[in-house]
């Protein structure tokens, strides 16, 4: 039976397209060509591979509205979000092509043989499953550097974005099929994962999907890296600049939608600051409009499915029932579409979903304490650790906290948690494990390589 894939555009519900899901013989043809072009890549010169990564760095930046359009269409992204996450990975081809020959050059070592060395050797064909949030981004974090270090890869991306994943493959479309798209349901990803040529995978999506890759991936001993969710704190300490913590803890609580693993979503707030950090984060949400992300001047888009929209909403009632209060949205807008409008709920307690879950949209649990120890009590007291915040005027203290109070992969004070091509990310915890982007990342999906001669 021949399987669709539909992308349906979350502002109004209609069908943009169906695609064809490929046959299992397909499949494993795409995987045979990619391995045998893994044999050619992986001996290419630094130089060479750079040269190619920076063709589709500007390939990127030509096509940058018409991406952009395409994630608007498909999961709901405001074009001017969409043009700055195509000019983000446009820079992460830049910086690894310009980077790469260094993160990975030969390490001497002394010992008592004439020469030890440690190389860093590609995998190979690696299997990349990622989400529809930031459709190209999640895609070219591990891309740019897999290419620069002679892997190639194969993307089984969300269905719900088909075609951004065949864009994907355009731009990276040469005579080497160094990525290529497999349009498959989630059930057959089991089958890729399994395949002998494949080498490796890596995964941004739920905790759910990361252990089940992580066991599949576990019983055939093939190495795997996994960004999963989060449900970030951000600390709101007494002397805190609490204009400056409302605008970013707002911008980071919202940007793309609040459908982001690294979003802000916990705001646990000293309690003598509690009222004014609350009434300043409720005027900046109340600024932002929301409507057609196609259109100039959108702040926020649709949520990027329904289901999505009426799971976070049942999230946000189940709250209420439990003693949590709505000072700002909570409805679902009458109308068709996933819209779901920036909202606030305070008094949140242990016990609630808006406490103890990840709650992916535009919803800010307001959690109010006494002191210092028991905001961090509170943020650690969560399975996930991806990442965290701390506002303060006491840049050492918001430092110390930071380093070694926070339970996180990464920990910003006075700002919000966002990835960076120069700087490692990843999480703890059920949020996953190993690094994606910087000379960590690069170094992931790679053979380190102990050679000596006597």
């Amino acid at each position: 039976m021949i399987q669709l894939m539909k992308s349906i555009n979350p502002k109004d519900g209609k069908i943009i397209q169906s695609y064809e899901a490929l046959s299992e013989s397909e499949v494993k043809r795409r995987i045979e060509n990619a391995h045998k072009a893994q044999l050619e890549w992986k001996i290419k010169s630094f130089s060479e591979r750079g040269k190619f990564l920076l063709t589709v760095k500007e390939r990127l930046l030509q096509r940058k509205d018409e991406l952009a359009r395409l994630m608007a269409l498909e999961m709901g992204k405001p074009l001017k979000e969409g043009v700055s996450e195509i000019e983000k990975c446009a820079w992460v081809c830049e910086y690894y092509a310009e980077k790469a020959e260094g993160f990975l050059s030969p390490l001497k070592i002394e010992t008592d043989f004439s020469l030890s060395k440690v190389v860093y050797n590609p995998l190979g064909v690696v299997l990349a499953v990622m989400p529809w949030n930031f459709p190209f981004w999640q895609v070219f974090r591990f891309a740019a550097p897999g290419l620069m270090a002679g892997n190639v890869g194969v993307l089984k991306h969300a269905s719900n974005v088909s075609g951004c994943a065949l864009a994907i493959e355009e731009l990276f479309s040469n005579e080497h099929q160094l990525f290529q798209t497999l349009l498959i349901p989630s059930q057959d990803v089991e089958k890729v994962i399994t395949h002998p040529r494949i080498a490796a995978v890596t995964l941004t999506g739920s905790t759910k999907a990361g252990k089940s890759v992580a066991r599949i991936a576990g019983e055939e001993l093939k190495k795997c890296v996994l960004e999963l969710g989060g449900s970030d704190p951000y600390l709101i300490l007494e002397d805190a600049d609490l204009k400056l913590a409302a605008e970013l803890c707002t911008k980071s609580r919202l940007i793309n939608g609040g459908q982001s693993c690294i979003a802000a979503k916990r705001f646990i707030i000293h309690s003598k600051v509690h009222d004014e950090f609350v009434s300043l984060m409720k005027s900046e949400m109340e600024k932002l409009k929301q409507g057609d992300p196609l259109e100039s001047g959108i702040d926020l888009g649709p949520m990027a499915r329904v289901d999505l929209r009426d799971d976070l909403h049942q999230q946000v009632e189940k709250s209420l029932m439990k003693g949590a209060e709505c000072i700002l949205g909570g409805k679902i807008p009458e109308g068709p579409g996933a819209f779901y409008p920036p909202t606030i709920l305070t008094n949140v307690k242990p016990g609630m979903p808006a406490y103890e879950e990840e709650i992916f949209g535009p919803v800010a649990s307001i959690i109010k304490v006494d002191s210092l120890k028991e905001a961090i009590t509170i943020a650690n007291t969560s399975s996930y650790g991806l990442g965290s915040g701390v506002f303060t005027r006491n840049a050492e203290e918001g430092e110390r906290i930071a380093t070694f109070e926070l339970e996180a992969g990464s920990s910003f004070v006075n700002d919000f948690v966002k990835s960076d091509p120069r700087l490692p990310f990843g999480g703890i915890k059920e949020s996953g494990f190993g690094r994606e982007l910087s000379e960590f990342g690069i170094r992931e999906f790679v053979n380190i390589k102990t050679v000596c001669v006597r």
